[in-house]
Formats: C-alpha cells, sequence, structure tokens
C-alpha cells in the first residue's frame, strides 16, 4: 500500500483535532489567522493533510510553553525563511561545484598560449572559492 502524499487533505476537521490534541474551533480559529490553510472539498469542507497535522502540533507544543500567537506566527515565519535559505545554500552550493569543475575542464583542455587569460581557481577551505585574472 502507497503511503498518501503528506500535502493532500485528507483527513476532517474532526479526526484532525484528535490527531493534533485540539479542539476543532481552534482548527478553525488557526485557519481565520493564517496559521494553517487547509484543503477544500468541492462542497467546501476542510480536509487536512499529514503535513497540517504535524504543523497543528508545532503550534499547540509552542503555545503550551507559553508562547503567544503572535510569537507563534513569527516562529513559523522565521522557520520558513530559514529552509529557504538552507534550499538556496544548497542550490549556490551546487552552482559553485558546477563553475569549478568547468574551469577544471576548460583549464585541462586550453592552450598554454591563451590559459594565461583564464581565470585562476583556488579552492579554499570550506566553501569558498576564489577566481581572478592573470597578470597580462
Amino acid at each position: 500500500m502507497v503511503a498518501p502524499d503528506p500535502a493532500v487533505g485528507v483527513y476532517v476537521i474532526s479526526v484532525a483535532a484528535e490527531l493534533a490534541g485540539l479542539h476543532p474551533q481552534t482548527l478553525r480559529t488557526y485557519e481565520r489567522m493564517g496559521l494553517i490553510t487547509p484543503n477544500r472539498t468541492g462542497g467546501g469542507g476542510r480536509r487536512y493533510s499529514s503535513r497540517d497535522i504535524e504543523m497543528l502540533r508545532v503550534i499547540a507544543d509552542l503555545t503550551a510553553h507559553g508562547i503567544g500567537i503572535e510569537g507563534v506566527r513569527r516562529i513559523l515565519e522565521l522557520e520558513n525563511r530559514i529552509d529557504a535559505l538552507q534550499a538556496r545554500n544548497e542550490e549556490l552550493l551546487a552552482e559553485v561545484a558546477a563553475t569549478r569543475e568547468a574551469m577544471r575542464e576548460l583549464l585541462a583542455v586550453t592552450p598554454p598560449s591563451v590559459s594565461n587569460r583564464v581565470p585562476v581557481l583556488r579552492e579554499r577551505s570550506g566553501s569558498q572559492m576564489v577566481v581572478w585574472r592573470r597578470g597580462r
């Protein structure tokens, strides 16, 4: 049996509330506040996904530790920004690796008379890369 996509809404509000340990009215309130956005059926019924349930549990945990709703909203926004920045960082690291490889390939086939005009590639510790042009 194939597990459903975690983003697909399959739980009605009563089941979602029970799984998250919250009252159904709390789920409606969180939706009005923009903390959660369940999928909707053609008739307008709410359908919560596994991802929604996990988010509700996170919200419940934060509020149980005394964090107000605006604090929860800010924490969730910052976590989303962190996720986006990590994804962008991974893209940039892949781009740097591709650039390094392209430079190596270029230098391997470049005749010495032309290689003096090719940027020099120096690797440093970590993910730093320094590229500069040789003196003319």
